[in-house]
């Protein structure tokens, strides 16, 4: 399939802010090119024997890795999580109304190769086809790099902020309560519950931030093995971020090599 190629500049621009370097600058091209362009193109050249490529079989590649770094991410990150609570969270990362956020960060509307069509009627700001030019990309990437690289790009721009975005606003428990999911973690592996203290409390009295200790004890001995310290503009958010961090420490230990802590 022949593709319709973006400028050498407009490439560099975008890999810059990617941080990969394509080997095969064609993927990139398929990436950003929508079905209206391309079958548009494919009119003005109806003697040409191959098909011009558009992103959408990029797209469904990038959609399963997304899910799958997603998923392997949050399954790393929250051990002490049901599924349900997963698949919510889950839902949430991968999800129309989030992915925009990221393709508008990325500005791929002004890289995108639009039919005129499609040009005329605002198509470089609809956000199907900036989601699913996103997709396309990380599609595109792990054709061209591998799922290290790729799985790279998901968390830099997808995962890794939007998680800590909710855990700043005290909006983590909407989505997951981290305290309960770190309770239900330590009793099935037959270890103490955390205790909770708040070590400092500042700031004016309508605008009060709160520090919170998460202190998880040894299975063996009692003494103090992890603490997690955090801030919150409640006592409840704080200690959620705390115990987020107790659990995250819990899956790190769980990891080959460092030993099962259960």
């Amino acid at each position: 399939m022949a593709a319709i190629v973006i400028t050498h500049l407009e490439a560099e621009s975008l890999e810059k802010e990617l941080g990969h370097s394509f080997t095969s600058r064609e993927l990139l091209d398929q990436a950003l090119t929508h079905s209206s362009q391309a079958r548009e193109a494919e009119i003005l050249r109806p003697t040409a024997a191959e098909r011009t490529a558009d992103n959408e079989q990029l797209e469904f590649l990038g959609d399963a890795v997304l899910g799958l770094v997603t998923a392997e991410e949050l399954f790393r990150r929250f051990p002490g999580f049901n599924e349900g609570q997963l698949s919510k969270l889950r839902a949430h990362l991968v999800s129309k109304n989030h992915l925009i956020h990221v393709a508008e960060q990325l500005e791929l509307g002004k890289y995108l190769r639009l039919g005129r069509g499609e040009e005329k009627s605002g198509g470089r700001s609809k956000s199907a086809i900036l989601v699913d030019a996103l997709e396309a990309i990380l599609g595109a990437v792990y054709i061209d790099a591998g799922l290290e690289t790729a799985r790279a790009i998901v968390l830099r721009y997808v995962v890794l902020p939007e998680l800590e975005k909710f855990i700043a606003a005290g909006s983590a428990a909407r989505i997951t309560d981290y305290k309960s999911a770190l309770q239900e973690t330590l009793q099935a592996a037959g270890r103490a519950q955390p205790v909770y203290v708040m070590v400092k409390e500042s700031g004016p009295e309508h605008r009060k931030t709160f520090t919170i200790e998460a202190r998880l004890f040894a299975l063996v001995g009692g003494e103090v093995e992890f603490v997690g310290r955090a801030q919150g503009s409640t006592k409840k958010n704080a200690e959620q971020d705390a115990a987020r961090q107790v659990l995250e420490h819990l899956a790190s230990q769980a990891q080959p090599g460092n030993g099962d802590w259960e």
